[in-house]
């Protein structure tokens, strides 16, 4: 074995222990003749070995009392290590895998599970938790093509990320005209012309180019139980006493959609149990309605077969991607808005649940 190179296989070997939790804050390690006598080499390359641990802060040697697991790790320190960071990680993973396949779920439910869990934190998080160049930042509503093209952005654009804010449709909007995103997803109804988020955004941008890409229309409606043991129906039967909502955050294209419909029906939100429980995910609304937490939901078809939930349609509603022209006619916009109009594009859009790919990937310029 070629020796300089032993210590760090050596040193390596100690430091997986210490992260994986096998080796505790204080714990005694071997002495350096019985390491020697494992790793068969000399007591020189075991001292090497230690020596570049203690530099790390992960153990402390003190004569006659042999050498120690720190008392203090820096945790951050020893992830700061690309390949010891994602076998860290990796590690993990395969721990919470064991644990839900001894359960009885199959991979497509951990992995449906996954990202669905993923959804609900993007919508906690003001700003991409991390932030490099060679990504696209997303502010917007929530939607599910959004979250599969996330997962599989380098199929389409190799060494690209893209970075998911579900924010709310207004809250994409704003985002783009701050310069937070690169490009912001919407769905905002505009009850005086009947049309989705064109209005919105001459008011927000005015004198800018903005080119506008259809990305789905989405049918969107009521989720509910399965079967729909309360017989709903409408909006209307949202207004009875014992049936419980939850609804969308203000903002949100479901949200606007929402209360331009309950004003036109002159339905009172007072009127509505739940009207004031908000989730920022079409995800989490339908999760609520399967822990048993409402009776129906405002969200997505495609949102509620990801929980076996039933859904009464309401709409079929545009879901477009919006970005300065300037951007999108230029890598890695141009790229993505090339792929939605590819037949490959299409084909993936249209075998979600709830979504047409019709109109994906044509543009208007605003």
């Amino acid at each position: 074995m070629d020796e300089p190179f032993l210590y760090q296989r050596i040193a390596g070997a100690i430091r997986k222990e210490i992260l994986e939790g096998r080796l505790q804050p204080n714990d005694r390690l071997p002495s350096i003749r019985d390491l020697t006598r494992q790793w068969n080499c000399t007591p020189g390359t075991v001292q090497r070995a230690y020596h570049e641990l203690a530099q790390g802060g992960l153990i402390t040697s003190q004569a006659g009392r042999g050498t120690h697991v720190s008392r203090q790790i820096d945790q951050a320190q020893i992830l700061a290590h690309g390949p010891l960071r994602k076998a860290a990680l990796v590690h993990k993973a395969e721990a919470f895998l064991l644990e839900v396949l001894t359960s009885g779920y199959s991979l497509p439910e951990i992995q449906q599970a996954f990202t669905l869990a993923l959804d609900h934190w993007r919508g906690l998080q003001a700003q991409p938790a991390v932030q490099t160049e060679s990504a696209l930042r997303f502010y917007g509503s929530h939607d599910m093509a959004i979250t599969w093209l996330a997962g599989h952005i380098r199929e389409i654009i190799p060494d690209l990320t893209l970075q998911l804010v579900f924010t709310g449709s207004l809250g994409g909007l704003f985002a783009l005209a701050d310069g937070r995103a690169d490009v912001a997803g919407a769905h905002l109804w505009d009850a005086a012309t009947d049309t989705y988020n064109l209005p919105y955004i001459s008011r927000l941008f005015p004198g800018k180019h903005i080119t506008v890409t259809r990305l789905a229309e989405r049918r969107l409606g009521l989720i509910v139980p399965p079967g729909n043991p309360a017989g709903i129906e409408s909006l209307k039967d949202l207004t009875r006493p014992a049936l419980r909502f939850v609804n969308r955050q203000t903002g949100s294209g479901t949200r606007v959609w929402l209360d331009a419909q309950l004003k036109q029906k002159g339905i009172s939100v007072s009127e509505i149990n739940g009207y004031a429980q908000e989730k920022t995910t079409h995800s989490e609304v339908a999760r609520t309605i399967a822990e048993g937490g409402a009776d129906a939901g405002i969200g997505l078809e495609s949102a509620a077969a990801a929980f076996n939930l039933d859904f009464v349609f309401l709409v079929q509603e545009c879901y477009d991607l919006i970005a300065y022209t300037r951007d999108a006619n230029q890598p890695p916009l141009l790229s993505l808005f090339d792929w939605l109009k590819s037949s490959a594009g299409h084909q993936v859009i249209s075998q979600m649940q709830g979504y047409l790919s019709t109109n994906t990937g044509t543009q208007i310029e605003v």
